[in-house]
């Protein structure tokens, strides 16, 4: 993507999974990756080597990286959820365009000191909400738009983490502790709340939650089990065993790349044993730190009448995002590949048509590409309009969020008050 006669010039800030998703992407799309931060010297050093970034743009700290400010037109903030703020402001003050992973912060009062400086400094702000951006969601709302299903009534999205997937990030690993990251529904979930206020084209003005940590506690372990997989008699046959996930992962370069690299950074049998011995993703899932909870559902209700749920769960297979919408003339099942559309005015006939949008992988891995090239596109042609999910979009799915959380814990149901920005003003029973 050429900004005048040049590549838009793009930094990276934490080169862990999505750090060197989004730097892969950036190439994809015709940028340039001219800087790498990241504190760990052999995750630095390999994904600058895999960009061609040179020596002198190589920085252990991000602080270092916003004094060289002149090295970028956008910079991707890819640290984890606890730690978007304080490079996001700095690198906004410089003049440079943000593209933050998800959530923009833990907390309200933190993403409007973000939100406020982004307004301020007038920089181009994307979220990384990769599913509005994925062909498979375009047609989608096009369809509800041309009012292929009738007048919209309900929606129900389901959210499959999969079980190992849980067991992953939000147990063993680094998303397993709200004071370390944020709520699951945050962290995990936040786009596909953005989702839902896409599909039904409104904010939501009521709702109630439900969810609580279940099963990976120490009151569940099994008899006979230890708190390291290594040395556990109940191994072999436990759905959540580290040495069967982990060594399955050897000798594919996507594996390692996606799931073992948050485990060693040398993908070698001796390695992996050594971190399973004595590192974090080695230990019992029910002898772990984690806090966050592993079901939660959310019901909303829309100032249409409209209502939508959304089920997040880790008890599961690791499968696509499931949606489904119900219209007043059909209704439409999407599983991440294809839509299928339900005619009701052909009964007693059924007429059923399936299309099959995108090139058949998931949407959030369209939506990636999809999303770092759109963010691209806006900044070399100084147009806002490519971006989806800017600042408005981004605090209203956060709100929602909290406002879930907030229900979750109290267990009243919240009622959502949206000025005419979509600014959330009250909060009530």
């Amino acid at each position: 993507m050429s900004f005048g006669s040049r590549p838009v010039r793009v930094g990276i800030v934490g080169a862990g999974g999505r750090g060197r998703l989004h730097a892969r992407n950036v190439l994809l799309a015709g940028g340039t990756v001219t800087a790498i931060a990241e504190p760990r010297r052999e995750r630095r050093a390999r994904l600058a080597d895999a960009c061609d970034v040179p020596e002198q743009a190589r920085f252990a700290r991000w602080t270092d990286l916003a004094e060289r400010a002149d090295l970028l037109d956008v910079v991707v903030i890819a640290t984890q959820d606890n730690d978007h703020v304080d490079p996001a402001i700095a690198f906004a003050e410089r003049g440079v365009h943000l593209l933050v992973e998800k959530p923009i912060a833990p907390d309200e009062a933190a993403a409007l000191r973000v939100a406020e400086v982004v307004r301020r400094t007038g920089v181009l702000f994307s979220i990384c909400h990769p599913l509005r951006y994925a062909p498979y969601t375009a047609a989608l709302v096009a369809a509800l738009r041309a009012g292929r299903i009738g007048d919209l009534v309900s929606v129900q999205h389901l959210e499959p983490v999969g079980a190992w997937h849980f067991a992953h990030s939000y147990v063993r690993g680094e998303w397993r502790r709200e004071d370390l990251a944020s709520s699951l529904l945050l962290a995990k979930c936040s786009h596909d709340v953005d989702l839902l206020t896409h599909l039904v084209g409104a904010r939501p003005t009521r709702l109630s939650s439900f969810g609580r940590l279940s099963h990976f506690r120490s009151d569940k372990q099994p008899e006979g089990a230890s708190s390291r997989c290594l040395d556990c008699a109940v191994e072999p046959t436990c759905p959540y065993s580290a040495p069967r996930l982990y060594r399955s992962c050897l000798g594919d370069p996507e594996w390692e790349h996606q799931l073992l690299g948050a485990v060693t950074e040398v993908p070698t049998a001796e390695a992996l044993d050594e971190a399973l011995r004595t590192g974090p993703y080695g230990r019992c899932v029910y002898c772990c730190d984690n806090d966050v909870v592993d079901h939660q559902v959310v019901a909303f209700e829309f100032d249409s009448g409209i209502t939508a749920t959304h089920t997040v769960t880790a008890f599961s297979d690791l499968a696509p995002r499931q949606t489904r919408v119900f219209g007043t003339h059909g209704a439409v099942e999407g599983d991440g590949h294809a839509l299928r559309f339900h005619d009701f005015r052909a009964h007693p006939g059924q007429a059923v048509e399936t299309i099959t949008p995108g090139d058949g992988r998931p949407p959030h891995q369209e939506g990636d590409e999809e999303l770092v090239r759109a963010f691209l596109r806006a900044v070399a042609d100084d147009d806002p309009s490519a971006v989806l999910t800017g600042l408005d979009e981004t605090l209203t799915s956060h709100r929602i969020v909290w406002a879930a959380e907030r229900s979750r814990r109290s267990g009243e149901t919240v009622t959502l008050d949206w000025d005419p920005l979509g600014d959330s003003v009250g909060v009530g029973r």
